[in-house]
This record gives C-alpha cells, structure tokens and sequence, in this order.
C-alpha cells in the first residue's frame, strides 16, 4: 500500500471557511483550494508529499453542529473507503471545536484499524493571513503515508497526539491541542515526520480490523448526561438529569481524585440511576491525573452507589465510549467491563 494514495475527507471546520455577510461559514471546492496552496510550498516539499484525493461531504458543518449522528456517518465512510483497498491511509480535515470528540468516537468505533487515519483543522481558514491550515495538512498527509500509524491521531501544530487522549487546549492559539495525559504519538522535525513507534497501537491491534459500527441508525441526541459538579449542586437538578427516560448513561465530573459531597440524598440518585442500569463513571475536573476513587472518604460514596472510575480519560474519550458502548448490543456487565478495559489507549 506504500504506492496507494491517502484520501482526504472534508467535512468543514474552520479550514476551508469564508467570509459571508454573518461572519465565517463552511466553504466548499475544497480539492481545488488545496492543491492552490500547495502551490505556496517550496517545490521539494511539494514533491515530496503523498499522492491523494479529496472527497468533499455534501454539507460541510461547523464542528459545533456535530452529533452522535455524524460521528457514526464519519466512521461508516472511513469504513467503506477502507474495504476498497485503494488508499494507504486517510486524513480527516474537521473543525476544532468538537475534533476531539470525532477522534475519540472515531477511535471506538474503528477498533483493531491498521491503517493511519489522521484528523486534523485549523484555527485560521486556508487562505487567511498566517494561516496555519497548509502547515497542519502538509504534516497530516505525511503522518498518514506511514504504515507504522495505526490508530485514529489528531495532528495539529507540527505534533501527532493519540486522537482519543486530546483536548482542544485554546481558542486561538496555533498550538492549539493537547494531550495531558499521554506522550506524543510523534513531531515533524526539520519537515520530516517523525513516528514514536514505541508508543502507538500497532502491537495491540495486529491482526484484522475488528470495526464496531452500529446500524441502528444513530440519533443526534446523546443518551449520555456530563455532569460537573460545582459546590450548592441541588440533588433536585442531578435527578432530573440522571432519572431521566432519555438518559441511559452519566460522566460525572468530580473533585480532585474522586471526591463528591458527602450528601446521602445526593448519593441516593446515584444509586437509584445505578440501580435502573444506567452506566455511571467519574472523572477528576482536574486535567491532569486520574481518579483514584475510594482514597479518600468523600469518594467512598461513589463506589457505593456503582460509579465506575474512568481513570485518567478526557471528558470527550469517556463521554464517546459510553455513547458507543449504549449502541453495541451488550449486557449492562458486559458495557461495565468494557468501559473499565482500555480498548484503544484512552485509559
């Protein structure tokens, strides 16, 4: 597949936007757009950059305007383009609002991938001033021509993260993504992609893809409450989040290493939410580290009421991962025993 094209696949985002009468929107042409500003690249590099092809979707969105929906229409895509057997790896240009969430729900949802797919955006539109879009593409088209990358990443800045350990960091910034709780997957260094092999996924996944795409349809709206606590929080406001028949899963969004208030009637519609088979997990507000619930007696209740920890998984991987366990056909133990198993590197 070393000769294969990479298949680019639009979806909108700031990178391909213009300007209109109300500000930014999603632009299309994009295939056109780019190999343009390509043209801006120093004649070695252009040579030098994988062959690919752009596929525009039919509507490009603003990220902010994503769902679960499009999460699983993403995924079924990458999926079909894979079984052509025509392209040696795949780059996803998306908006960054909600990128991490796509990488995450992404990386589920393509478990076992031996191919690299790399999403990547940009904070300025592609023919803005100091733009950083052709930066970010140029370096995802050339981690995607590497067969070693095998797993869903984010590029952005010059740095490759893990796609389901990422958080959009800042609003502006060029460096706009991190990775708190996980090395990089690799950094362009001196415009050469250079892979750290050591930490990617490529061992745990060897054999054929083992895709857990839903054909349910999906669903815009999320079965998946977040809850982060705050200090007052009204045990009236979590039960009608948690009790609710829309509601089949909750994040909470704890204190420190897994600390809640030691309230009983707050601990109570846990129990109750538990109870009715509701999946529940914790994680730290804090960025940095994981949960350690039980440490301390303010956590105990946590673990009383059924609360699983989600150690030390971003908000967007945990969130993403009860969204798709909820629509594999799985007993309540058998989703509990998923989350708490680290399927593709999130925890």
């Amino acid at each position: 597949m070393t000769e294969a094209p990479l298949l680019i696949l639009y979806t909108g985002g700031t990178f391909g936007m213009v300007e209109s009468p109300r500000g930014l929107v999603p632009g299309g042409d994009i295939a056109r757009r780019i190999q343009q500003a390509l043209t801006g690249l120093p004649p070695a590099r252009q040579a030098s950059l994988p062959s690919f092809e752009v596929r525009e979707a039919a509507t490009p969105i603003d990220s902010s305007a994503a769902t679960p929906l499009d999460w699983q229409s993403l995924a079924r895509e990458l999926a079909d383009a894979y079984a052509e057997q025509r392209y040696a790896g795949f780059v996803v240009i998306h908006g960054t609002d909600t990128l991490a969430w796509t990488a995450s729900s992404l990386a589920y949802q393509l478990q076992g991938i031996d191919r690299p797919v790399v999403v990547t955006g940009s904070q300025k539109p592609l023919e803005a001033d100091d733009s950083d879009a052709l930066a970010n593409l140029e370096a995802a088209l050339r981690f995607a021509a590497l067969p070693a990358l095998q797993e869903i990443a984010v590029c952005f800045a010059g740095k490759l993260l893990r796609g389901v350990r990422t958080r959009k960091w800042d609003t502006h910034a060029v460096d706009g993504f991190a990775s708190p709780n996980y090395p990089l997957l690799g950094e362009m260094v001196a415009g050469q992609a250079i892979l750290y092999a050591a930490r990617g996924l490529d061992d745990q996944q060897r054999g054929l893809p083992r895709f857990e795409l839903t054909n349910d349809g999906g669903s815009r709206e999320s079965p998946v409450a977040r809850i982060a606590l705050w200090p007052g929080l009204s045990t009236r406001l979590l039960e009608r989040w948690l009790l609710d028949d829309g509601i089949h899963a909750g994040l909470l969004e704890v204190w420190g290493s897994g600390n809640i208030p030691d309230d009983p009637a707050l601990l109570e519609v846990l129990a109750r939410a538990s109870g009715e088979g509701k999946l529940l997990a914790a994680i730290s507000q804090c960025p940095h580290g994981p949960v350690a619930i039980g440490t301390y007696a303010a956590g105990q209740g946590l673990l009383d009421a059924g609360v699983m920890s989600g150690d030390a998984m971003t908000p967007e991987a945990a969130i993403t991962k009860l969204v798709h366990l909820l629509a594999q056909p799985l007993s309540e133990a058998e989703r509990r025993q998923r989350f708490l198993t680290s399927l593709v590197g999130e925890r």
